[in-house]
């Protein structure tokens, strides 16, 4: 291994009346691509701030190599101070020549002339990354890199980054922008740091290990804590297991859809059969919507179905809120019609954690200071309500201005989900959550019994939740596709790559005959999922019997004997999830 070019040892950090970490040991070599993984709230800013010696530790020595340039990109950099983008470009200490950041800037598609203060969130990121690129770092520290960047420019991130020769660490909530791009993993977790020589690809197989071992440790200690062990990996690890249901409950939805969907005369058939108008929320005939002269939306024909997940997705500017505003029918057509079922009542969630008061506490905002919570007509406890959306109980009464912006928007997605309703509308939700969160509105999200309209920049995400995707590419023209994002971007190459076929298309190649599944498999893709439901429920019983705070001393051996078969129980259903989904996989496949 090639010597590091920039490192800390024994680091420390007081915060608060604690230490947010101490005897942390970290070095990033002059080619590592780090993916820093952590909780909201778990310090992984504060940690690249102390790597970029923008602030001091309390414990520890930094050791960089001399002539090393390390450049912080921040999620949040001040513009206040400056009249334009480049006025904020230059400003910057080893600040790059103007030429050099108009270069990145028109790459970027950024006009650095603009005002500052009227500059829009994707501006003023695209001119931050712009500043930070031009400066031609050693070492790159990217926090949030994505954020506001519409779906052309992380790609053209993706690529510059890819061909970049020095060292970067980034933070992000993007799956798809770590997987692709890191080659080793920080794990920030509990004020210790854990470094695999793995990308972010390998990173949910490491830490369900790391998980699954911490809780087996746990078990052998005393019942209290192995069940907060127990909990931990329910509530973190088993949430990152898109279990067998949920998958093939996504699947048959976007089956449906894209029969209904199909070619034109296919989608007209479809949509007027009774049964399919009758289950029609919002149906859109003939829609179009111009500012000026720019057309946003032309001819739009759809409808959205009971249970639908709708994902809005392009370029920044391309019409995505102002598709959105016309199908919740806040804003008029130009033209054409949009019906909204009368019985539809909505939920809105975007970036209202502002409108969460700082000075209330989470017991005020979620049960009105009270013990209990109203979750679509069925009271909780608030400490069990806040399990589940991975909060620590005893947060109960902190003040809203102390949780960070990732613990506010789960607040916001608690108190929201709450809530009666048959629609929920999402404008870019994934900003500001951390890779746990994510998982946890996946879950809440499929299991939400209304339908979902999204927008987002988050491919990852679209391609775990939506089962239509409407693509926007700022003619007026949207495409509408039965899948995720991965399904919009095959169609959209398709006709580039056909150009540059031969005029005369090869003929198709014969019919191969289709395979099928051996006898045994077939018997064990039917029969597994019962299977787990009957493990599942032998587990419950387990718990129930161990949550008995007496019986470890009550009863030694029995409490020993029950923790060995709840172990036995873990590993043989955990040995059946993953053959079926493999199953599931080579089904679909077949199909």
């Amino acid at each position: 291994m090639a010597a590091p070019i920039l490192s800390y040892e024994g680091l420390g950090l007081v915060q608060g009346s604690g230490w947010l970490f101490q005897d942390l040991d970290i070095y990033v070599g002059e080619r590592d691509r780090l993916a820093l993984i952590g909780r909201n709230g778990a310090g992984k800013t504060t940690l690249l701030k102390l790597l970029a010696g923008q602030i001091d530790a309390d414990k520890g020595k930094r050791v960089i190599v001399p002539g090393t340039h390390v450049v912080m990109l921040e999620q949040e950099p001040d513009f206040r101070p400056f009249a334009t983008l480049m006025d904020f470009a230059v400003a910057a200490p080893n600040a790059p020549e103007e030429y050099e950041v108009a270069a990145i800037a028109d790459q970027l598609g950024i006009d650095m002339s603009r005002t500052a203060a009227s500059a829009s969130g994707g501006e003023r990121r695209r001119a931050a990354l712009a500043r930070a690129l031009a400066q031609n770092p050693d070492v790159l520290l990217l926090d949030e890199p994505t954020n506001h960047l519409d779906l052309a420019a992380i790609d053209w991130l993706e690529s510059w980054l890819a061909r970049y020769t020095g060292a970067f660490v980034a933070i992000s909530h993007d799956r798809t922008f770590l997987t692709r791009l890191t080659r080793q993993t920080l794990w920030l977790d509990r004020g210790s740091i854990r470094r695999k020589e793995i990308g972010f690809g390998g990173f949910e197989e490491w830490s369900d290990a790391v998980a699954a071992e911490e809780a087996r440790a746990a078990q052998r200690l005393d019942s209290k804590l192995r069940l907060e062990a127990h909990w931990l990996e329910r509530g973190v690890t088993a949430r990152r297991k898109r279990n067998q249901g949920r998958l093939e409950k996504l699947k048959e939805m976007r089956a449906t859809r894209a029969a209904m969907i199909g070619g034109p005369g296919v989608a007209k058939l479809g949509l007027a059969n009774d049964d399919v108008r009758s289950k029609s929320v919002i149906v859109a005939e003939g829609v179009s919507k111009s500012f000026g002269d720019r057309i946003i939306i032309k001819g739009l024909d759809f409808r959205v179905q009971r249970g639908d997940r709708i994902g809005i997705v392009g370029a920044n500017g391309a019409g995505k809120s102002t598709l959105l505003k016309l199908l919740t029918g806040e804003i008029r057509p130009d033209s054409g019609t949009i019906t909204l079922a009368p019985t539809l009542d909505g939920i809105v969630i975007d970036q209202q954690r502002s409108l969460l008061s700082p000075d209330k506490t989470v017991r005020d905002i979620l049960a009105d200071g009270g013990d209990w919570v109203e979750v679509r007509g069925v009271k909780k406890h608030i400490q069990g309500y806040l399990k589940e959306f991975l909060f620590d109980p005893g947060v109960m009464e902190a003040s809203v201005g102390a949780l960070s912006g990732g613990e506010r928007s789960r607040l916001l997605l608690a108190r929201e989900f709450a809530r009666e309703s048959n629609l929920l509308v999402l404008d870019e939700p994934t900003n500001d959550l951390d890779l746990e969160t994510l998982d946890l509105l996946q879950e809440v999200i499929a299991d939400y019994a209304g339908t979902v309209l999204l927008v987002s920049h988050d491919r990852d995400f679209l391609d775990r939740t939506v089962t239509v995707t409407l693509g926007l590419d700022g003619s007026g023209k949207v495409d509408i596709v039965a899948g995720g994002y991965a399904d919009w971007e095959a169609k959209r190459v398709k006709p580039n790559t056909a150009k540059t076929k031969a005029t005369t298309a090869a003929p198709p190649p014969p019919p191969t005959a289709r395979k099928k599944l051996s006898y045994k498999d077939q018997r064990d893709y039917d029969l597994l999922p019962g299977r787990i439901d009957e493990i599942e429920t032998e587990m419950a019983g387990i718990e129930v019997e161990l949550s008995d705070g007496s019986l470890f001393t009550r009863d030694h051996g029995r409490f020993t004997a029950l923790t060995a078969k709840l172990d036995t129980l873990r590993e043989e259903k955990a040995t059946a999830e993953n053959r079926w989904l493999a199953l599931a996989e080579e089904v679909e496949g077949l199909g």
